[in-house]
């Protein structure tokens, strides 16, 4: 009997319930589309971040900077042979990015602090490579002063100095810099090698950890005509390349990837690091972790990616404070409004229905089931409601991905000794664990809906349905059978 009225109470006012429904969609596709911008842009954001100091990585310790005026930096300086002729002069100059570094024993002290899961060391490289020649000059008698040198010992002043200049000569050189990243090849999980992916040959294996192996990045591969099975020089040294890696999102971390130990090598940097990648065991305790480390572990930076995250500017940066402020707030605006809306809508039709509820009260329907019914129809009218929103919610999502522009993401300076989680290329110093320079990268914008976005539009569109069915509900409970049957004509 209530199905059976209900849904004839339903087919009579279709117009009406049609209105409510509509507009509890409007709110429910807000809320939906809003929420997954949101979360396109933390997973866009997610790519940045991760582009610049691996998957996994919670947090980054470096070295503390050094106080002002102290030194702690130095100067690249380049010497050449003196030749007799003319020759080529070549020469590499390897600096440890930052010129601060840590001894490979934090390693092990940052991995025995609480809330520690894994910790890794790394060691980022600079090398400049200067190539090049010195021409001799020749040197040119001027014509006068031969002709008036005169018999023998003539010249100026009779000291027998020819008289002359030197033309032509000078120097040519060309300076070359890239990265060099020193990678724990026993522990190839963390760190910066795992935003990229191999794309040829292979990875480190664990037993090459003094080998002279690399793996190099495809852009520089590509600038470089390098390909798996040619080598690589630093410093004078030879690596034989394995593997091409492409990086999942911007720029790679580093042109090329050796083992550790061969990176202290060439750098004259035995048992030293420059950054110490650390995940967490519960990511909910990410800052616990940070202070523990900080307190125990003196003369370090601590960066996690929230902090780098504050660094992060551009379009991407402004559509995500506008998903997440605005949008929010506009979402949760509009789906009061349409609760408010359907919620009198309601309250109106059961004024509207006097007559009928007091006819059915006088019939004997109790106050209760009168109520039940009025829920039930505003209740069918929220799922209704529902249904209507979630197919707007994802074709306005379908639609932000389709057509959303690219965003771009630029990432400034993060400060710290050195330090930070990455930023800038070749030339800006680039490579992870260094102090970041200003790098900007381009992000496609996606909105993913999720199950639990559904999930939330099923419970709204049901939360909707009971707070009109409330309005409604009260309305009617409080009409009484005689005052209904003196308006039956």
């Amino acid at each position: 009997m209530f199905f059976t009225y209900l849904r004839r109470e339903l087919r009579r006012r279709r117009k009406a319930a049609l209105v409510v429904a509509s507009g509890l969609a409007l709110g429910i596709a807000l809320v939906i589309i809003v929420s997954s911008v949101s979360v396109g842009m933390s997973k866009a954001q997610d790519k940045v971040l991760e582009s610049l100091y691996g998957l996994g990585t919670d947090m980054t310790v470096t070295k503390a900077a050094a106080a002002q005026g102290s030194g702690g930096t130095e100067r690249p300086r380049f010497e050449f042979d003196a030749e007799d002729d003319d020759a080529t002069q070549s020469t590499d100059r390897v600096m440890v990015q930052g010129f601060q570094t840590l001894a490979a024993g934090t390693v092990d002290t940052v991995g025995e602090q609480d809330g520690v899961a894994n910790a890794v060391g790394g060691l980022s490289l600079t090398v400049m490579k200067v190539d090049g020649q010195f021409k001799r000059g020749e040197f040119k008698q001027d014509e006068s002063s031969g002709q008036s040198q005169g018999g023998p010992g003539g010249g100026q002043g009779g000291g027998g100095q020819p008289q002359g200049r030197v033309e032509g000569g000078g120097a040519s050189f060309d300076v070359n810099s890239f990265t060099v990243y020193g990678t724990d090849v026993t522990q190839q999980d963390l760190g910066p090698l795992t935003s990229s992916r191999i794309t040829e040959g292979r990875t480190f294996k664990a037993s090459e950890t003094d080998a002279e192996v690399a793996v190099v990045d495809s852009a520089y591969a590509k600038e470089k005509e390098l390909a798996v099975g040619k080598t690589v020089t630093v410093s004078g040294t030879a690596y034989t390349i394995v593997g091409v890696s492409t990086a999942d999102s911007g720029d790679a971390a580093a042109d090329v990837y050796i083992p550790l130990k061969q990176a202290q090598t060439v750098a004259d940097s035995k048992d030293k690091i420059t950054t110490v990648y650390v995940q967490a065991a519960d990511s909910q305790q990410i800052d616990t972790v940070k202070a523990a480390i900080q307190k125990n572990v003196s003369g370090t930076t601590v960066t996690t990616s929230a902090d780098l995250a504050d660094t992060v500017s551009g379009s991407l940066s402004t559509a995500s404070d506008l998903a997440s402020s605005v949008g929010k707030w506009l979402s949760i605006a509009v789906l009061v409004a349409a609760f408010l809306v359907a919620g009198l809508l309601t309250s109106s039709a059961v004024s509207r229905r006097v007559r009928e509820f007091g006819t059915l009260k006088a019939l004997g329907w109790k106050s209760g089931r009168v109520t039940r019914q009025v829920i039930g129809e505003a209740l069918v009218n929220g799922l209704m409601g529902g249904v209507l929103g979630i197919a707007v919610g994802l074709a306005g999502a379908y639609a932000v991905t389709a057509v959303s522009p690219t965003l771009t993401a630029q990432l400034g300076s993060s400060g710290g000794g050195g330090g930070g989680m990455g930023g800038g290329g070749p030339m800006g110093g680039g490579g992870p664990g260094r102090q970041t320079a200003s790098r900007t990268l381009d992000i496609a914008l996606t909105a993913p809906v999720s199950l639990t976005t559904i999930l939330v539009a099923v419970a709204l569109a049901v939360a909707g349905g009971l707070v009109a069915g409330a309005f409604g509900g009260w309305r009617a409970s409080r009409l009484r059978p005689a005052d209904a049957l003196r308006r039956v004509a």
